[in-house]
């Protein structure tokens, strides 16, 4: 796989996130509304003076905003395909599993308690002073994975 140069917004996006989320911009911001605040008496408590933090603070959370949307956009991406990778090379996997954040709300939910009953039986196991590990299978498991929109992925 080769590795693409990564665009200018993608460059600024990750450059400026990481930048944001060090204790240094913190102290930076920090003293910057300090210094706003003790100038306070030297203005006259004016409305220039309130202005100036107002807008500085908007223009600074709108486009943090964005920021922050870009970077978890492309976390969650990345996240996704790493764990679709997972149970794509699992022998006895359900690669129906893969791309699950593409199905509907009510699929699911299917899908989430046939999971939810697995860790009751692992619970029920446990209490009873069984073994929990292993690869047990929902009784309807196998169903609901093939009958989900009949094996196929929603289109995009």
């Amino acid at each position: 796989m080769s590795t693409k140069v990564p665009s200018i917004f993608t460059r600024i996006a990750k450059g400026s996130a990481r930048a944001m989320g060090r204790p240094l911009t913190f102290c930076i911001a920090l003293l910057l509304v300090l210094a706003w605040a003790i100038s306070g008496p030297y203005f006259g408590y004016s409305d220039t003076w309130q202005l100036t933090i107002n807008t500085g603070t908007t223009i600074v959370t709108f486009l943090m905003v964005f920021l922050i949307q870009a970077t978890q956009n492309r976390d969650a991406e990345a996240i996704q395909i790493k764990l679709d990778e997972i149970i794509r090379s699992m022998d006895g996997a359900h690669n129906a599993l893969l791309d699950l954040e593409e199905l509907e709300e009510d699929e699911l939910m299917r899908m989430r308690s046939n999971y939810l009953e697995l860790a009751e039986r692992a619970r029920r196991r446990l209490k009873s002073g069984k073994d929990d590990t292993g690869v047990p299978e929902v009784e309807h498991a196998k169903n609901i994975v093939s009958n989900i929109r009949g094996g196929q992925r929603k289109p995009r």
